[in-house]
């Protein structure tokens, strides 16, 4: 394995952490991102069950997450007059996970402190501003030679691991297929931006709203002293292939670009009561704006050839809390089943796609009634959820809920979380 040239695509979550099993394992490590430099904005994401497995194979990656997690202790769950009717709280376990995570960080901290574990590793190259134009190949049995579009020279690698996300580029080239190909949608989108203005009174437990018409917002604390605020629309389910497209104004606006689709996410918000005026007016100067389709991404392959897909771009779960998880998980599972077959790569990816392929159909399991228990689509429906949603914070339901509901909130007690152990890569 030590002649082994990998090429990592992405560096945000999955790539740096492919390029620290893999440099672990003595494999030659370039990693590439389009963007000219670390992307550290973004929405808090949180780490569960094979995801707190991996952390803690990695040295010195939990206790840098604990110092890192997100200023936020809770939700509250909040009427149009912002008065609470339910709060949910980590449950002081790091083995089991509430819908709040003992391990709640924001995306853009993680990914610095997986960048800072890796940047300086003699295995590694981290080349910024950079894509792949065309990869070639003569059979699927031998390296790939890789062209880059921004001036890197062009290379042999022997393995092209796609961490770039649902939406892979990688994924397209690599196995001849459109980007949006193989997508599941939900029917849903998510914003994420920062407000200037604190809503939330420095408070660190976040608020959560729903309105009618599938709207969610959710504001919490942010160390510049506004507040992090996600917008989430939320759609039935199509009863049908042909049914009504609810995405298609979304996609729209996002191919516009990013002042087209503020104001069109501004505007979904805006008359949705409690404060959403004032984080309208917030969303119009923020300048971390991102907002994206939610879907599941469900590859009838995790490799094609010497090009194999990590995280996002080969598994994304959607809206089952999962995606990072996923991310650490399937990048040390590849690493691992690749140092373990070291006479034939092929045999390695075949072991990566059995083994993490149970995982990631666990991990994309939707639970009864979501996402749309989090915005309820008529009047109705809301106010139901509330009720239900105020019995359950009051009494002794959440935590049954916890463990018996989703997997992501099922209680990290099995050896290893279910994830196997490559020794050679933890202790070497």
């Amino acid at each position: 394995m030590s002649k082994l040239r990998v090429l990592v695509v992405g560096a945000s979550i999955a790539g740096p952490t492919a390029a620290y099993w893999f440099a672990k394992a003595g494999a030659s490590v370039t990693v590439i991102e389009r963007f000219p430099k670390l992307r550290v904005g973004g929405q808090s994401v949180d780490i569960r069950t094979i995801g707190v497995t991996t952390m803690r194979r990695m040295t010195g990656l939990e206790a840098a997450v604990r110092a890192k997690v997100a200023p936020i202790e809770g939700i509250s769950l909040i009427d149009t007059k912002g008065k609470p009717y339910g709060t949910i709280k980590t449950t002081g376990d790091p083995d089991q996970q509430s819908l709040v995570s003992e391990y709640e960080i924001f995306r853009g901290d993680l990914s610095k402190i997986l960048y800072d574990m890796t940047k300086d590793d003699r295995n590694i190259q981290y080349v910024f501003n950079e894509h792949i134009a065309a990869i070639r190949r003569d059979d699927n049995s031998g390296p790939v030679t890789v062209e880059f579009a921004n001036g890197l020279p062009v290379a042999p690698f022997d393995l092209v691991v796609a961490c770039d996300g649902a939406t892979s580029r990688t994924r397209a080239l690599g196995f001849d297929c459109g980007v949006r190909d193989h997508f599941e949608p939900v029917n849903s989108w998510a914003a994420y931006f920062t407000i200037a203005q604190d809503l939330v009174n420095g408070s660190r437990i976040g608020h959560a709203y729903s309105a009618v018409g599938g709207r969610f917002i959710a504001v919490g604390g942010d160390a510049s002293g506004g507040n992090r605020v996600v917008a989430m629309a939320i759609h039935p389910r199509p009863s049908s292939p042909n049914g009504p497209d609810d995405m298609a104004p979304f996609r729209e606006a996002a191919a516009k670009g990013d002042d087209a689709l503020k104001r069109f996410v501004g505007a979904h918000i805006s008359d949705a009561g409690w404060k959403c005026k004032e984080i309208a007016e917030g969303l119009a100067s923020a300048d971390d704006f991102y907002a994206t389709e939610i879907v599941q991404v469900k590859s009838p392959a995790l490799f094609k050839g010497r090009v194999v897909l990590v995280g996002d771009a080969g598994y994304a779960p959607g809206p089952t809390g999962m995606g990072t998880s996923l991310a650490l998980a399937g990048a040390y599972v590849l690493a691992g089943e690749v140092a373990r077959h070291p006479g034939s790569l092929e045999e390695g990816l075949q072991a990566y796609e059995e083994r993490m392929r149970p995982i990631a159909d666990k991990a994309q399991r939707i639970p009864m009634g979501m996402p749309g228990v989090f915005a309820p689509y008529t009047a109705g429906g809301l106010r139901l959820r509330n009720i239900v949603f105020a019995i359950v914070c009051r009494t002794g339901l959440l935590e049954f809920l916890h463990r018996f509901g989703s997997w992501a909130f099922a209680k990290n007690d099995e050896p290893g979380g279910g994830l196997e152990e490559y020794e050679f890569l933890v202790k070497g």
